[in-house]
């Protein structure tokens, strides 16, 4: 069996959570199925896949894009529990394994490295953010593709690249610049938010969605909102400027409930 729902197949993406306190993205193809970061609790994991028909015990594999704790705090005992092997930089491994325990087996890759999983191939790039080798993602199937950049703090040309041609992205909009420099986040933090290993702004991310789409873009979730800095509205609008000319669905992933499951195909 696969982990993603019954009964369909292609490509699949579904934000499980994102936000500060948890991030977990779902990926399916025909054949393999994948949580990208397991940032919430083991039960609460499992919760939220079976609110969308998908059995934890039939994902085929965990994959670790960093080490912070709400990217990780689930994947040692979903592991454990059911047999899942984590995929993990070994820089990222070094620095997670003591909050990881033990795990049911580690897979080692490299960023800048295809790797694969049952039918998926995993474009693994490297990302400018505050952790030891973080990564992003594009991942295709059959001519299918979907990217998956959410903790970084600049759109570097290396993030530009790798997410060109995909039809559905999961892309970060942390925060508004003005609600974040007023708001009450000590200014160290608010520094580091900013800077080029934070977080992508609203505008900055409209400005990469400027620069990336395509006639064959269909969907676009806006991800790792700040409860604090950011609204859901203020980041739809400022992302919708950059999407007007295609014909692409924009949403807004949250951090206390499940997103819908996002099917996409080769020529989409």
């Amino acid at each position: 069996m696969t982990g993603r729902a019954p009964g369909e197949g292609g490509l699949s993406l579904c934000v499980l959570a994102s936000g500060s306190r948890g991030n977990a993205v779902y990926i399916s193809g025909r054949r393999a199925s994948v949580l990208l970061d397991a940032g919430l609790s083991g039960i609460e994991i499992q919760r939220r896949l079976s609110s969308r028909g998908i059995d934890p015990a039939d994902i085929d594999a965990i994959v670790v894009s960093h080490e912070h704790d709400d990217h990780i705090r689930g994947a040692g005992i979903l592991s454990r529990r059911f047999d899942i092997p984590v995929y993990i930089t070994p820089r990222t491994r070094r620095a997670a394994e003591g909050r990881l325990g033990r795990v049911h087996a580690f897979k080692p890759f490299e960023t800048g490295r295809d790797f694969k999983i049952g039918d998926l191939t995993f474009q693994p790039f490297s990302i400018s953010h505050d952790a030891e080798d973080p990564a992003g993602f594009a991942v295709s199937q059959n001519g299918a593709k979907i990217g998956i950049a959410t903790d970084l703090g600049a759109a570097t040309a290396l993030v530009k690249e790798r997410l060109k041609g995909c039809a559905a992205l999961a892309l970060e909009a942390n925060h508004d610049p003005a609600m974040l420099m007023e708001g009450p986040y000590p200014w160290h933090i608010k520094q580091r938010i900013k800077g080029r290993t934070g977080h992508l702004s609203n505008a900055a991310a409209r400005d990469l969605l400027e620069e990336i789409k395509h006639p064959g873009l269909r969907h676009v979730v806006l991800a790792h909102l700040s409860g604090t800095n950011n609204t859901a509205s203020k980041a739809l609008e400022e992302a919708a400027k950059a999407l007007s000319d295609v014909d692409a669905r924009l949403c807004a992933a949250r951090q206390d409930l499940c997103g819908e499951m996002i099917r996409v195909t080769g020529g989409s």
